[in-house]
């Protein structure tokens, strides 16, 4: 057998706390793994609310969910609420379900907008359960509508991210995670191969390690300051470069969703968990001052503010190399996407699960090292691209911040996936893609972009039978809507919040 890898991760925060905890699991007796944290440096955490992956962790923790929801003052999340994104009034929803179901060799949307055409049916939501039960604050454990093909409620969570890095440490230091308290002051370099020897702290002890995970934040104590690996910058597409964030107190109805309300030069989020409301405005201070993002983010808060804004600065990208030598930088190490489609925790996951497949020996060989950067190039960069759907594809015309997102070049990748849309409603889905059809179709929809036509074979269908099709799934959503509980009144039976944790 041989000997276990060391393994440092160097800090804390959810970042931190999720990488020792899936290391130490996944691993086993094939790893040490340590832990480095100073509390004299605080966390940014890494967001409060998720997508469904998340349920992936969980699973491969063993956590039971509903634990989880009553330890971190959690909450269901059914998709994002959009609103302003557009035009000004303009809302829509991006749920984590799939709207209707396939008939035949074709997506339902193909049906849909066929039916648009021709007057019939109703708003693609009102065909997604998803959808209808977010509007209505209702959730209920669904895995499906019978045997109809109809997708049931897919969900993920809003929770205080302070609480889940808490929830993951108690976990890994009970799997054998060992903690070490202290501020890292050097970087101990190999002379020949440039690989992180050992990080020495601020009490003078030295922390030796075969493999270095970087959560050390926005700094890159060892990706940036120590090797020197580069950024990439996405700034002239994605030009948000501070965000405020503040929680104020809840207010009913507890809704089973977040809200995204664009601003004159950003947008503002609204999370809503069991004891409160976290919010936050992403702006450009190119368009915006701060005082004036911490007005509007203060005026329009549903509940008592409980804190002063918090004022947090990043630059939108990632570094050129995710993994670089035998350092693996994740969280916001590893570089920044803004949280508008809560993806901030699924790639510190993605991460992991990609180390944990492609884990070296000790001789960590360069075709292990390039094929991680390349997977993880392609998943940011492609999350990247749904992000900037959101703002290019804008009819406002309020404000310069605005009318230039609409107006700048984008991506080539994205480029070619809007014509493809477009033309006929077509979106072919790449095997890497985290957001898959349903996604970026409810997103291309709700911000007004609009085919031309249809795929051919929907006109397979006479318009009763179109119109029959359409009705029996509306009634099948509305009947299984019907019988949900309330989101609040699930969250209370199943898992109400514990007070301290």
């Amino acid at each position: 057998m041989s000997e276990a890898q060391k393994i440092v991760v160097v800090g804390g925060g959810t970042a931190g706390w999720m990488s020792a905890a899936v290391l130490s699991r996944a691993l086993g007796h094939l790893a040490r793994v340590e832990l480095i944290e100073s509390e004299q440096i605080g966390t940014v955490g890494v967001g409060e609310a998720t997508i469904p992956q998340i349920l992936l962790l969980l699973n491969l923790l063993g956590i039971d969910e509903h634990d989880f929801l009553r330890r971190t003052q959690g909450s269901i999340k059914l998709g994002i609420q959009f609103v302003d994104w557009a035009r000004i009034g303009d809302a829509y929803i991006h749920d984590f379900g799939r709207p209707g179901r396939p008939l035949g060799m074709l997506g339902f949307h193909h049906y849909w907008l066929r039916a648009r055409a021709s007057g019939i049916g109703a708003d693609l939501p009102e065909y997604s359960l998803n959808a209808v039960a977010a509007a209505n604050n209702r959730y209920d454990d669904v895995a499906s509508v019978g045997n109809t093909g109809i997708c049931g409620l897919e969900h993920a969570f809003h929770f205080d991210a302070s609480l889940v890095a808490k929830y993951l440490r108690r976990l890994s230091e009970a799997t054998g995670v060992v903690r070490t308290e202290g501020k890292i002051v050097d970087v101990a370099l190999d002379s020949e191969s440039g690989f992180v020897e050992s990080v020495q702290l601020e009490s003078g002890d030295t922390v030796a390690g075969d493999l270095f995970i970087d959560c050390s934040g926005f700094r890159g104590l060892l990706i940036e300051q120590a090797l020197e690996t580069g950024y990439e910058d996405w700034t002239h597409w994605l030009p948000c470069d501070r965000a405020m964030a503040v929680p104020c107190e809840s207010v009913e109805p507890l809704t089973p969703y977040t809200r995204s309300t664009a601003r004159t030069a950003g947008w503002q989020w609204r999370i809503p968990l069991q004891h409160r409301i976290g919010n936050g405005h992403v702006y450009s201070s190119a368009y915006m001052s701060d005082d004036d993002a911490a007005r509007i983010l203060m005026e329009n808060l549903d509940g008592r503010p409980l804190a002063d804004p918090r004022p947090l600065r990043f630059t939108t990208g990632r570094r050129k190399k995710l993994w670089n030598r035998n350092v693996v930088a994740l969280g916001l190490a590893s570089g920044f996407l803004e949280p508008l489609e809560s993806t901030s925790i699924h790639l510190v996951q993605s991460g992991l699960s990609r180390l944990i497949n492609l884990f070296p020996d000790r001789g960590f060989t360069q075709a292990t090292v390039d094929e991680y950067n390349r997977q993880y190039a392609y998943e940011f960069e492609r999350i990247r691209d749904f992000i900037i759907l959101h703002y290019h594809a804008n009819e406002r015309t309020d404000s310069e911040f605005w009318v230039e997102r609409r107006e700048m070049a984008i991506p080539d990748t994205l480029a070619d996936r809007l014509a493809l849309f477009r033309q006929a409603g077509r979106f072919v889905e790449d095997a890497g893609d985290l957001f898959k059809e349903s996604s970026w179709i409810q997103v291309m929809l709700g911000q007004r972009i609009e085919p031309s036509s249809y795929h051919p074979m929907a006109d397979l269908l006479t318009d009763e039978q179109l119109a029959e099709f359409l009705g029996g799934i509306r009634r099948l959503i509305d009947e299984r809507s019907a019988a949900l509980r309330d989101h609040r009144a699930y969250l209370e039976k199943h898992c109400p919040a514990i007070e301290g944790t």
